[in-house]
């Protein structure tokens, strides 16, 4: 008999997709997006900030919250106790990426009659990754199909690894994870960006990500800047780019005046730990790679900022 889930995270619904069991979906988080159909599943989650405006703005908004020790999501209890669900997936990795376990678990307790068993997930590093996915399939009672999954997205990743180890140059990146305040990509990225063929400049495996200032990007000086922002898609992300080259210390990047700062969709490839890591991953191979990878990325998860650079420049002079 199928199981009735729920899941509160973008990722794990794509976990649950790729497993063969999107059918048994329910209800949804008001980010998950993928497949586009999860769209007509009733959201039962919504944040208690305005999500428009500059990243600036949004920070602000979300520092707000944070600092009054409650959580940056509601969820709609009542609406969930009606789904009946007998599995909700969420996460704990990131306490401004979904809701809170503790109000998660308040809600199963009083409010859902079905008492649903909760698979919260923690993907700090890529071996995290795989953990969580064998965990929603346990959960969902394919195990056997979890690991075949797993299997398949490891050895697509692994074929790009061993590629990327016959480069003779490996470029120091630097990933912009937030524009304004400035911070790195940490987690799964930098495992990433090496098994693509390049260095990390500030983001450690396994760990948060660094908040930066401007004067940390000067003096790194990285080869390639990747701008993809949590939660922006490609058109977002290309939009609040103003605010980088605008900046008086803009013109002063390697990168800029080699023509290499590529704009990333954060929000479907970057920022999610789930089946799509591979298409991540292909895109920082054939970013940093060109001549050695192609898998025909640009224009849909990346594109390249070579004519706001110039423009940068101009307005920093």
């Amino acid at each position: 008999m199928p199981l009735r889930v729920v899941s509160l995270i973008a990722s794990s619904t794509e976990m649950i997709c790729a497993l063969g069991c999107g059918e048994w979906l329910v209800g949804r988080s008001h980010e998950c997006d993928w497949p586009s159909w999860v769209q007509r599943l009733p959201a039962i989650t919504s944040p208690k900030f305005e999500a428009d405006g500059t990243s600036y703005q949004i920070d602000q908004r979300v520092r707000a919250i944070v600092e009054q020790g409650v959580s940056v999501y509601r969820v709609d209890a009542a609406a969930l106790a009606a789904l009946e669900p007998d599995v909700i997936v969420t996460q704990v990795q990131c306490e401004v990426c979904a809701v809170s376990l503790r109000d998660l678990e308040e809600a199963a307790c009083t409010l859902i009659p079905s008492r649903p068993r909760i698979v919260a997930l923690e993907p700090n590093a890529l071996a995290d990754l795989w953990r969580d996915l064998d965990r929603v399939a346990d959960a969902l009672g394919v195990a056997e199909r979890g690991q075949a999954v797993a299997h398949s997205l490891r050895q697509r990743m692994r074929e790009i690894a061993v590629r990327a180890e016959a480069v003779s140059r490996r470029p120091r990146v630097a990933m912009i994870e937030w524009i304004d305040p400035l911070m790195a990509a940490g987690n799964w990225h930098p495992e990433l960006i090496a098994m693509a063929g390049g260095e990390d400049v500030f983001g450690r495996p396994g760990e948060h990500a660094p908040w930066l200032v401007w004067e940390d990007l000067v003096g790194a000086d990285p080869d390639v800047v990747v701008v993809a922002p949590c939660g922006f898609d490609l058109t977002r992300t290309r939009r609040e780019s103003e605010a980088l080259v605008t900046h008086p210390s803009w013109s002063r990047l390697r990168a800029v005046h080699e023509g290499r700062v590529l704009l990333a969709d954060g929000n479907a490839y970057f920022n999610r730990p789930g089946p799509r890591v591979v298409e991540c991953l292909e895109t920082l191979a054939e970013v940093l790679h060109p001549d050695l990878f192609h898998f025909g990325h640009e224009g849909r998860a990346w594109e390249r900022l070579v004519a706001r650079a110039v423009a940068g420049e101009s307005g920093a002079s």
